[in-house]
């Protein structure tokens, strides 16, 4: 459905595909790109406030809108009328501008890898995962080779919930026995996995997903743990023990844009449950990546006043934990980034995951948008 539509009519509308309509009373024309309305409606509203935002399937026919009818038409692909405003204009040489300035950052990171963690409200909030989706379809697009390793905490336990498993944490970790791992297993290597797969291929990418377990990319150990001098058994909760990326470097080689659900197995084929920082890690230091992002619900390190760190190298991520500035779950995190720092990855990103396009503005601004760590 490549083209534009010309309506004509007139009517006070009522909402359409959750947007809320105007009056036309005049012929307009809607611009579509490749048949993917819903992708441009916001576009199309910024240049026509007035008029109604119409899905046509099939075209060419007259459609029922309100309380008028409105006659509609699929004509041939052009170019944009030119009829935009002074104001329309000056929108369009902001969005060019913000494309050259990007331009060098595209250029610095082409053919480079970065490994994104992906969790928090990110991944359970459907316009925040729809926007992912869109960003890590476009960084492949501009030629980084993205590769996705995510979570699923709280899908977990909604599952377990459901089943009547119970769920015990100690320090922030799930203790894991057989039934549960059954349940992690199924949720994070099943739905999660495929539904962020989906949702990029549909997106314009090309994902595939796998789980730590396939073609040994993740061997894990058990974790040990102990709490007031007293070893703490956390059931089948391991880490990262060996990393064999070959499998991400066949689907970079293929074009594809890896998905990873953090299961691994252990020397006796036990399967393990991974913390996703922690897999990320490991798998931004095995295949040598440029970037560690860690989208996550805080908006990166804050100081003592609350005010957002910008950068910091290893020495100063310890200052700032012997000092108490960093603490709680927010330790955990830079031990991630440091271990990748310190084993080849050039830097690590703690950035906000709420914040729409949050990659994009770290990646392709000068100021960026979180906490860059660094080894110094």
């Amino acid at each position: 459905m490549d083209g534009w539509i010309e309506i004509r009519g007139w009517s006070a509308f009522a909402d359409h595909d959750g947007w809320t309509a105007g009056r036309a009373k005049h012929p307009h024309r809607l611009v579509m790109w490749s048949g993917r309305c819903h992708d441009e409606l916001n576009t199309i509203r910024r240049h026509h406030p007035l008029n109604s935002l119409l899905i046509l399937q099939p075209p060419d026919r007259t459609l029922r809108a309100g309380r008028s009818w409105i006659s509609a038409s699929l004509h041939p692909p052009q170019r944009w009328p030119h009829d935009m405003s002074i104001t329309d204009t000056k929108y369009w040489l902001k969005t060019a501008r913000t494309l050259t300035e990007a331009l060098p950052y595209m250029q610095k990171y082409a053919g480079k890898r970065f490994v994104i963690k992906y969790g928090g409200h990110a991944m359970v909030d459907k316009e925040l995962s729809d926007i992912f989706a869109r960003d890590i379809a476009l960084l492949r697009q501009v030629g980084i080779l993205p590769v996705v390793v995510h979570g699923g905490g709280p899908q977990i336990g909604e599952m377990l919930k459901r089943l009547n498993i119970q769920s015990r944490f100690i320090d922030g970790l799930r203790v894991t026995d057989a039934a549960a791992m059954e349940v992690v297993e199924m949720v994070l290597a099943g739905s999660i996995n495929k539904s962020i797969v989906a949702a990029i291929n549909t997106a314009g990418g090309k994902a595939v997903g796998i789980s730590g377990k396939d073609d040994n990319l993740l061997h894990a150990k058990k974790t040990e743990m102990t709490k007031d001098g007293e070893r703490v058994d956390l059931g089948l909760v391991g880490e990262p023990d060996k990393v064999n990326p070959s499998i991400i470097r066949s689907l970079e080689q293929a074009g594809v844009i890896p998905v990873i659900a953090p299961v691994g197995f252990g020397p006796d084929g036990q399967t393990y449950n991974i913390n996703a920082d922690t897999a990320a890690g490991a798998i931004a230091a095995a295949i040598g990546a440029s970037r560690l992002l860690m989208l996550t619900d805080v908006p990166g390190v804050l100081d003592k006043s609350g005010q957002l760190v910008q950068q910091l190298t290893a020495g100063e991520v310890r200052a700032l934990a012997a000092d108490g500035t960093i603490s709680g779950g927010m330790i955990p995190k830079l031990e991630t980034c440091l271990s990748a720092v310190e084993s080849g990855v050039e830097a690590a990103v703690i950035l906000d995951g709420r914040v729409p396009h949050s990659m994009l503005l770290e990646i392709f601004t000068p100021q960026g948008i979180g906490t860059l760590v660094t080894r110094g």
